[in-house]
Formats: C-alpha cells, sequence, structure tokens
C-alpha cells in the first residue's frame, strides 16, 4: 500500500542534509516489545511520520493491523504490517528504518538498505562491534558487511553525539551497556579509576530484556519470586561496554541478573580510585560531564532506583565513597525498553536530522 504524506518531507531520496519538517519513518521488528515501544513514542513525534511497519517473520502473516499484536496502539496507526522486504522500502517513502529486528536478520538487511539511499537505526547488535573477529564468540555468527560496520556509528548519544548526527547507519547499544557505559564514562576518562584493581558490575534486569521469543527459563513460574544470575563471563553486551569505556577484559567482572519484574535495569558497580576523592568532587565531576545531556540525571544524595526511571528515558547515576575516599560503588537504573533501546534509539533519530534531542521522550 503506497502512503501519502502530505508533509514537507525530506526531499530527494537519498539526500537528508538541509531543512525539513518530516522523516518518514519504517519500523521492521514491529510486534516485539522494542517496537511496541518505538512506536508508542513515534505515535507522539511530532516531526516523525511512520509510512511502513513490518515483522521480521515470526508471525507468519502476510498482512495485519498492528493492534493484532498490540492492542494498547489500536486507532493510532492506519498503516498494515507486512513481512519485511527490503525491496518495499522505497527511498520514495521512506527516510529512515529503525530495526528492531534479530543480529542476523540486521546484518542481512542494514547494507542494502544503506545502498538503496536511506538511513538506518539498528537496535540489534549486528553493528555494535567494530572487530569482526569477535562476532563468533560473542555472538555465533561470522560478520560479512564489513563496509557497513565501518562506518557504523555506536550510538551512545551522550558520548557519540557528534558523529550520530552525520552517520548513515547508527548502532543503538545494548541496555545493560548502556547503563554501565554512562555510570563509568566520566571516572574512566578522567584516569580517577584504578582499574588494574577490577571493576565489577552486578545488574539486574526486568525479563522484557530478553525480548518477546518464547523461552522456558521466561515463564511465569520461573521468574516469580525468583533472582538468577545468567551469562557469566559470556553476556553478549560485555564486548560493547569493554570497546566504549576502553578496558581490558581482564580488568572488568559483569554478572547479569534475572528478576522479576516487567522493565528496569540497576547496575550496581564497584571500582577502586586511584587516589582519594570527595563525594563532592565526584558529583561535580559527572555533572559537569553530563552538562549537556538532558537524559542523564546526577543525584547528589542517595542512590537511583528502578520505579524513578521506569517508562522514562531517564538514567539515573548515583554513588558512594567509603571513609578512605579510594572504595566507591556507583549506581545507575534506567528503563531498558525505552533508554535501553527505543527511547535511545529516538534520541538518535533526533540527532541525525537535527530536531531537538528530547522530541517525544519528554
Amino acid at each position: 500500500m503506497k502512503a501519502i504524506i502530505e508533509d514537507e518531507t525530506f526531499g530527494t531520496p537519498g539526500k537528508h542534509e538541509g531543512p525539513a519538517r518530516v522523516v518518514r519513518v519504517a519500523v521492521a521488528g514491529a510486534t516485539g516489545y522494542a517496537g511496541l515501544e518505538l512506536l508508542r513514542l513515534l505515535s507522539r513525534h511530532p516531526q516523525a511520520r511512520v509510512t511502513r511497519l513490518m515483522s521480521s517473520g515470526r508471525d507468519g502473516k502476510k498482512e495485519f493491523p498492528i493492534e493484532d499484536s498490540h492492542p494498547s496502539l489500536r486507532g493510532k496507526f492506519t498503516v498494515p504490517c507486512q513481512p519485511l522486504s527490503v525491496e518495499a522500502l522505497a527511498p520514495s517513502e521512506v527516510d529512515l528504518v529503525f530495526l528492531a529486528t534479530p543480529h542476523q536478520t540486521a546484518l542481512e538487511v542494514a547494507p542494502a538498505l544503506l545502498e538503496r539511499g536511506l538511513r538506518v537505526v539498528d537496535l540489534s547488535a549486528a553493528f555494535r562491534l567494530k572487530d569482526t573477529a569477535a562476532y563468533p564468540r560473542w555472538y555465533g555468527f561470522e560478520h560479512n558487511a564489513h563496509s557497513a560496520l565501518k562506518e557504523a556509528v555506536y550510538g551512545v548519544t551522550e558520548l557519540n553525539g557528534k558523529h550520530i548526527a552525520k552517520a548513515r547507519l547508527v548502532a543503538n547499544p545494548g541496555c545493560y551497556a548502556t547503563s554501565v557505559i554512562l555510570a563509568l564514562a566520566p571516572v574512566l576518562r578522567e584516569r580517577w579509576i584504578d582499574s588494574e584493581a577490577g571493576i565489577i558490575s552486578d545488574s539486574k534486569s526486568g525479563a522484557s530484556g530478553a525480548g518477546r521469543g518464547l523461552s522456558e527459563k521466561l515463564h511465569f513460574v520461573e521468574v516469580n519470586e525468583n533472582c538468577r544470575a545468567y551469562g557469566l563471563f559470556n553476556h553478549r553486551h560485555v564486548p560493547e561496554m569493554l570497546q566504549a569505556l576502553n578496558l581490558a577484559e581482564g580488568d572488568f567482572t559483569f554478572t547479569p541478573h534475572l528478576l522479576p519484574i516487567t522493565r528496569g535495569i540497576l547496575s550496581t558497580i564497584y571500582v577502586r580510585l586511584s587516589q582519594p576523592r570527595t563525594h563532592e568532587e565526584v558529583v561535580t565531576l559527572y555533572r559537569n560531564f553530563y552538562a549537556h545531556a538532558p537524559f542523564v540525571r546526577v543525584l547528589a544524595h542517595g542512590v537511583p532506583e528502578i520505579q524513578s526511571v521506569a517508562q522514562t528515558n531517564f538514567t539515573d547515576i548515583g554513588f558512594s565513597i567509603d571513609g578512605d575516599g579510594r572504595r566507591m560503588i556507583i549506581v545507575s537504573a534506567l528503563d531498558n525498553l525505552i533508554k535501553g533501546a527505543a527511547g535511545q534509539a529516538i534520541q538518535n533519530m533526533n540527532l541525525m536530522y537535527g530536531f531537538d534531542e528530547g522530541t517525544a521522550l519528554t
């Protein structure tokens, strides 16, 4: 079905420079949890129009209303959801594609979309790691899209905003990775941490972080009234944390846990400082570092809680320092489906098209 867009759009197919009012958006993987959050946010974005909805194939239907998958979206979109097809994503009707698909699907699709002159925000891990040799170990597949990987920009908006603004392909970070990277970046950049003494991150996530696919370990009776560690020494988000923070694998230990809640991540990170610091010094460092980051809130007192960030695009960060000023605990909290996925993806789109960074997110 050909979409009719009456607003001023981003002009010539493949050209994304200069002023314009509306970006035409396709969401591939629209039936998943991240897809739902993307559509919920896009529905209130004044400068975005959804012109294509696509499923990555799990639904087995040729075409269906998106409310069949997400009843909460009833009445918000008239565009039907169709099977994922690169050929159906025409530059005359689409400017940007969100890929909320499995990793290997994104690996195959993203280069073809770039060849068609489209821009891509990929919510999978297909383009997060710059070292192609890392993919077989951490994700179990060979990476063969070398050209696309070379130009992909890692989409932590607070750290890479200038590069994201010019990017054609943005690799949206993982949810755990976002919580840890934002928590550690300021003290690592200023060399306040003795990283060789070891950095430990104990992170806990709600069950939606595993996606909508079926798994015995995600059954209600397995998750309810339980807390389980998993992915010890082999969680897939570890290499992107090491890459973004320039850490050696032997200096960083990450252990994720599954909480009996729907959404949210709480990361508790233990570090040793290279010299004694006061609580006030740490707060000042973080507030200066994130002075222009509208979605990072640095707490002067206390530590974050998941309830304070659920259903928002905020990351809250707090600290505690022991009596000698050398041991510090950093706590960060975010919503894994929003700041950890769809919200950050919208934030990236806003930067890519020169919109206010907080559009549709506040």
